[in-house]
């Protein structure tokens, strides 16, 4: 046998240092990447459209979806039906509208290629049974476009209530459904017992738990105040890989209405061992008021006698409630107003005193003691002079 090198048959490297030195050549091979970038789809990328290319032998069976419509759509469908075999034409998709079943059907051809064009064309005339217009109907078509019929019929029992939240749905004018729409970029319709909505993935699992909230008696005003504050969150990319909790607004429920009371409430009586006396019967009155020992000519005298007084009374009221018909209500006193006096009681010295007063201070005449002085002084004056 060959002798084994010394080098060969020593010791090989640890368990520990065989691990350091697969890590160190793994973070060699695969640099560090942020977990945010991964889970974020980068602006303006779209998934590549389905081509010929992809599917060149085609579909190997023939599919096809058929739906009804109700009787007040059977005009527009008339109208529009060339438009929707144009537009489903382009995928290689047939269309037929039976006016006599109701029906509308879709199936694909030996041309088609895209296995989910049928699928997409079924969602069409489902729309279109369910008032959707075409214009909005037929985007359903593209890729990046989804639909949803939500059913809203049987989620509250009592008719008057369903109606209330389906118009609590739609708000004063729409606008309600319209800044829904704006704020998850779909296309909402509400007709009858269904809620047509058509956009966007994302968009339409508002919707249906805004549509399903409002049945349930919660206002759609909460759920777009949280999709507004949702809304200006999605700006800030540093806030993607945080938790929207503390921004959102939390509404508690109120429980406004109080118990009913009963009209009748039951009183428990005190408890006393003792029976309750035995009521008494038909004859034990009888023996009571004598009537027991009368004879039977007797008995029916007095009977006829209370009936008639009994009818007597009723008259009496009756024409009493006639004749109240005819009494002329009373009528309002008149109060005579007292009709203010003329003559009063005039002071004559008073006025006297007030015209002298007047005719002194009358274009700044001075008083008369004043005149009087002035006289006395002016004929000293002349005195002196001569």
């Amino acid at each position: 046998m060959a002798a084994v090198p010394q080098e060969e048959a020593g010791p090989g490297p640890g368990p520990k240092q065989r691990e350091k030195h697969k890590n160190k050549n793994k973070k060699k091979a695969a640099p560090a990447v942020d977990e945010s970038e991964l889970l974020t789809v980068p602006e303006g990328w779209k998934e590549p459209a389905f081509t010929r290319e992809d599917n060149p032998k085609g579909l190997l069976e023939e599919s096809s979806f058929a739906t009804l419509f109700p009787k007040y759509r059977e005009a527009y469908l008339k109208e529009c039906w060339p438009l929707v075999q144009k537009a489903l034409g382009e995928h290689y998709v047939n269309a037929a509208l039976d006016l006599i079943e109701g029906s509308m059907t879709v199936t694909t051809t030996k041309k088609t290629f895209d296995p989910y064009a049928i699928i997409r064309a079924r969602d069409l005339i489902k729309l279109l049974a369910r008032s959707v217009p075409f214009e909005q109907a037929v985007r359903i078509l593209q890729d990046d476009v989804a639909c949803d019929i939500i059913k809203i019929g049987s989620l509250v029992r009592k008719r008057e209530t369903f109606i209330k939240r389906r118009a609590r749905l739609l708000g004063p004018k729409g606008s309600t459904l319209k800044a829904l729409e704006l704020l998850t970029n779909c296309y909402i319709m509400v007709q009858g017992n269904t809620v047509s909505a058509l956009g966007p993935f994302s968009g339409l699992k508002e919707v249906r738990k805004v549509v399903l909230d409002t049945m349930k008696n919660i206002h759609p005003i909460y759920n777009i105040k949280t999709l507004m504050i949702k809304r200006e969150l999605a700006k800030d990319p540093e806030l993607r890989t945080q938790s929207w909790e503390r921004f959102l607004p939390k509404f508690k429920r109120k429980n406004l209405k109080k118990r009913k009371e009963p009209k009748k409430k039951n009183t428990k009586k005190e408890y006393t061992p003792f029976p309750p006396p035995q009521p008494e019967s038909q004859i034990d009155k009888e023996l009571a008021s004598g009537e027991y020992f009368l004879k039977e000519r007797q008995k029916k005298r007095k009977k006829m006698e209370e009936i008639k007084a009994k009818q007597a009374d009723a008259i009496k009221r009756r024409q009493e409630e006639r004749n109240k018909a005819f009494i002329p209500p009373k009528e309002k006193s008149v109060v005579k107003t007292k009709k203010a006096s003329t003559e009063k009681k005039i002071d004559i010295e008073a006025i006297k005193e007030k015209v002298k007063n007047a005719k002194k201070k009358k274009l700044g005449a001075l008083p008369e003691e004043e005149v009087k002085l002035k006289m006395a002084a002016d004929e000293k004056k002349k005195k002196k002079k001569k």
